[in-house]
C-alpha cells in the first residue's frame, strides 16, 4: 500500500513538474522525494517477498491500514519538505517584501 501511494504521488508530481516549464514552483524536490521513496519501498517489497514468499500477497486489514497511514504520512512529510524549500526560495519575492517593510 505504501509503495502504491508513493508511486501515485510520484506520477502526480512528475506531471505537475512537466507542466511547470519555468521551474517556478521547485517541483523537482517533490519528484525526487516521491520517486526515492518508491524505490526504497520497492526494494523493501522485494526483500520481504524473499523472506516471507506468499505472506506478502495476503496482508491483514490492520497491515493495510498501517501501510496506508505510513504512505500518506510519507506524502505529507514530502509536501512539508517541499513547502519549506519553496518558501525559502521565495520565487515571487513576497517574503523579501514583507521583511523589508519592517
Amino acid at each position: 500500500m505504501t509503495l502504491l501511494i508513493t508511486i501515485f504521488a510520484g506520477v502526480i508530481a512528475t506531471v505537475c513538474w512537466y507542466k511547470d516549464t519555468e521551474n517556478k514552483y521547485k517541483l523537482s524536490t517533490l519528484l525526487y522525494l516521491y520517486w526515492g521513496a518508491s524505490m526504497m519501498w520497492t526494494v523493501d517489497s522485494i526483500c520481504e517477498y524473499f523472506s516471507d514468499t506468499t505472506a506478502i500477497f495476503n496482508p491483514s486489514g490492520a497491515e493495510l491500514i498501517n501501510d496506508g497511514f505510513l504512505g500518506l504520512s510519507a506524502v505529507a512529510f514530502g509536501l512539508v519538505i517541499w513547502l519549506i524549500r519553496f518558501i525559502l526560495s521565495d520565487p515571487s519575492g513576497r517574503i523579501k517584501k514583507l521583511v523589508s517593510r519592517k
